[in-house]
């Protein structure tokens, strides 16, 4: 059961690194702009994150407050995400407001995760 869980954690975290990787690519050319792979990304991100909420298998109780704040964030990056994409549709341009807290926002929830113990 542990493996398998870690294995959850790896596409976790295989999830956040796309999303944050995508995102890089376009802030460093200069881009201002969302693309698909960042909301596959997002898609992985929550389904492992919810997968990993889940208290199974673990000997020690699981940190919902953490889980919750973190939940919240990921939706914020998937609602920005979401507008993102239908004004990048309908006028073929991004507001540099939308695009940015992708980013930090994403940065935000793997400190999240590695600082809050």
């Amino acid at each position: 059961m542990e493996i398998l869980r870690d294995v959850v954690v790896l596409v976790h975290l295989v999830g956040f690194a796309v999303l944050f990787g995508a995102w890089t690519v376009e802030a460093v050319a200069r881009r201002v702009r969302v693309t698909p792979l960042m909301n596959n990304a997002l898609g992985i991100s929550l389904l492992t994150g919810l997968i990993l909420s889940a208290p199974w298998g673990l000997d020690h109780g699981l940190n919902y407050v953490k889980i919750g704040v973190k939940l919240v964030v990921l939706l914020v990056i998937g609602a920005l995400i979401g507008i993102g994409s239908a004004r990048q549709k309908r006028t073929g341009s991004l507001s540099p407001a939308l695009f940015w807290p992708v980013g930090i926002l994403a940065l935000l929830n793997a400190g999240l995760a590695v600082i809050w113990r």
